[in-house]
Formats: C-alpha cells, structure tokens, sequence
C-alpha cells in the first residue's frame, strides 16, 4: 500500500476501540486523537532580537542529550521568533508548573509586550527567564533540523537555575494535528 494512501488512512479511519478519555465519535481523526496522547510541558521560550526580548509559548521541547546537556525547542516556520533564535543564536527556556501556568496568559494578548508586566531577569547569556517558573534553562544554538511546518532547533545547556522544588505542567491535546 502506497505511504500516501496508508496516511489517508490513519486520519480517517475510525477507531474500534479506545482507552479511556477517548471517544470513538470524536470529531478529531485516529491520529490526531493519538498524537494528542503525548504528553507535553507547558514553556516559555525566550530570544533576544537585538536588544529587543521575543518569547512564545512552547510544548515542543525536549531533552535530547546528557553529555553536553541539550535541549530541542521546535518553532514553528517563518515565526519571528525563529528568525530572533537563528540571529542571537541563544534561547531560553521557562519551565512552567500549576504556581507559574497564568505567565502564559500574558504572550496571547496583542495589547502590550508581557516582558512590561512579568517578573523576570537576564539569565548569564543575556535572555530574559521569568523568576515565577518553576526553572529555567539558558542555551547556546548548535544546529537546527526542518520538520515540515516546524524547525527542532538544538541547543547545549550554559546556565541552568531551579527556582523551587515542584513538577512541571503536563499537557494532553485533543487534537495532535494543531496547537
């Protein structure tokens, strides 16, 4: 069967049996209700685009590496925040917990910057990481890989600080095909 066709499948056939929390009526396709099942944290990942600070909301992060330590942060293609991590080559990562999950709140809104409203410091390479989070991670760009609609951009860990002792947020997508 064709690669093509074999995907056509997977987003259209209906389930015959699901695990709980999952309906097989849903709305989303077979795949989307599975890739929804990852598990995922809720970030803020921050840059520098000069001296100007840019961060998003992220949940593609990953650690990929021990030795040096490395994380992966998958940016969506064309964002200018992208193009702020290519051009500083360093980003920052926030990790949020249940105490720190309304900082998110502020980078959805249009009416001003969040870094005018959110406690927050320079880490050591210059990027701001909010001091509400649960930690936060200060990286030095060393490659990028194109995903499709997303870049994995890699990074070696130069700064790292835990700010309190707790878990990280966890979060589940009813749809894995779409934010």
């Amino acid at each position: 069967m064709a690669a093509s066709r074999r995907f056509a499948m997977l987003l259209t056939s209906s389930p015959s049996a699901c695990e709980p929390g999952m309906s097989a009526t849903s709305d989303h396709p077979p795949l989307a209700q599975a890739l929804g099942r990852i598990p995922t944290g809720l970030y803020i990942v921050t840059t520098r685009m000069g001296e100007q600070p840019l961060g998003l909301v992220g949940s593609f992060v990953m650690q990929v590496g021990f030795e040096p330590p490395t994380l992966m942060v998958a940016v969506g293609e064309g964002r200018d925040h992208l193009a702020a991590i290519r051009s500083s080559g360093r980003f920052a990562v926030s990790i949020l917990d249940q105490d720190s999950s309304s900082l998110m709140g502020a980078f959805f809104s249009k009416d001003s910057s969040p870094f005018d409203s959110l406690a927050h410091e320079d880490s050591p390479g210059g990027l701001p990481v909010f001091t509400d989070a649960l930690a936060w991670l200060d990286c030095k760009v060393t490659g990028e890989h194109s995903t499709g609609d997303h870049v994995s951009v890699f990074g070696t860990v130069e700064a790292a600080r835990l700010l309190r002792s707790g878990d990280p947020s966890i979060h589940l997508r009813t749809d894995g095909l779409s934010y």
